[in-house]
């Protein structure tokens, strides 16, 4: 990612690693610089012209390399997406000029008495021509109003579509490059879409799935963790524990395939101590050092 090569360390085979940033750490990361690479904030809590949070969000950018990551673009929604969002996503995008920029291939605008809603929700597309020819035309129009390129997440989705026409690696794959988006890879979505699909071994299903993905078009993944469940529950990915021993295990078959990708660990229910997401990013660096020595000896 050219956006990041002046914030690489001494090493640069090692990924750069970062947190989710939320209100509750805001002292915490202004206080002292914290151990991290970078970190990344929901674009849409920031829209609001003026006021504290933005000024606190500036004060952030003069320490840390910021990424936005859009929870509410909608960009697989049937419709255009409305003007005055992405005025309001440019106008963050040139205050703080974040590394990276990214939402999810999901939708969430809607038409309802002529006006346009939307439903408070990163809703599943199925994976179509239609779908896929929608997403991508939205994807390409965000990406010229921004002047730059776009990552689009993996969703975890609680339904799926009898009609759908081929697997979500293949539309993500052709969405790329339809595109030239890249991809956001949410390693917990897939484990949790894993036990949601009822697999008999998680870790394979996730594995088989990242290996269907080209190298060159993951620009970030995420880490997070899930309240644990029974097999057959309903799994939720509410980013509210540590990273599982799944996670990190398949972050080092990510790290294998992919190669540097700047990683974040999110956390945003029964949040923790500033301190925890700090020793999440201590393991995923631990992680990298038994990766990365053995993918250079391969190349």
């Amino acid at each position: 990612m050219q956006a990041f090569e002046k914030y690489h360390a001494n090493n640069s085979f090692a990924p750069l690693v970062g947190v989710g940033l939320r209100h509750p750490h805001f002292s915490d990361a202004l206080a002292s610089v914290a151990p991290v690479d970078f970190v990344e904030v929901h674009s849409e809590n920031y829209f609001a012209e003026g006021g504290a949070t933005l000024a606190v969000l500036r004060e952030i950018a003069q320490k840390y390399p910021v990424s936005l990551h859009s929870t509410a673009l909608g960009l697989g929604s049937a419709g255009t997406i409305p003007a005055h969002y992405m005025q309001k996503l440019k106008s963050l995008v040139n205050q703080i000029k974040p590394v990276l920029v990214s939402d999810h291939a999901c939708f969430s605008w809607g038409s309802w008495q002529q006006q346009s809603v939307h439903a408070g929700d990163l809703l599943p597309i199925s994976f179509t021509e239609e779908s896929l020819k929608t997403l991508a035309n939205n994807v390409d129009q965000v990406q010229q109003f921004l002047g730059r390129q776009l990552l689009i997440e993996n969703l975890s989705a609680y339904i799926q579509f009898d009609y759908n026409s081929m697997s979500e690696t293949e539309f993500l794959v052709r969405l790329t490059e339809l595109s030239g988006c890249g991809l956001l890879l949410d390693l917990n979505n897939i484990l949790v879409n894993a036990h949601n699909q009822l697999a008999n071994d998680p870790m394979h299903y996730a594995t088989q799935w990242i290996n269907q993905i080209p190298s060159h078009v993951v620009g970030e993944i995420h880490l997070a963790g899930f309240s644990t469940v029974t097999f057959g529950e309903l799994a939720i990915d509410d980013h509210s524990q540590p990273v599982s021993s799944n996670g990190w295990q398949l972050y080092f078959c990510a790290l294998k395939r992919f190669g540097a990708v700047p990683t974040l660990i999110e956390w945003d229910n029964q949040l923790p101590d500033w301190d925890v997401l700090i020793d999440e990013v201590k393991k995923a660096r631990i992680v990298a050092d038994r990766v990365m020595p053995q993918r250079i000896a391969a190349l």
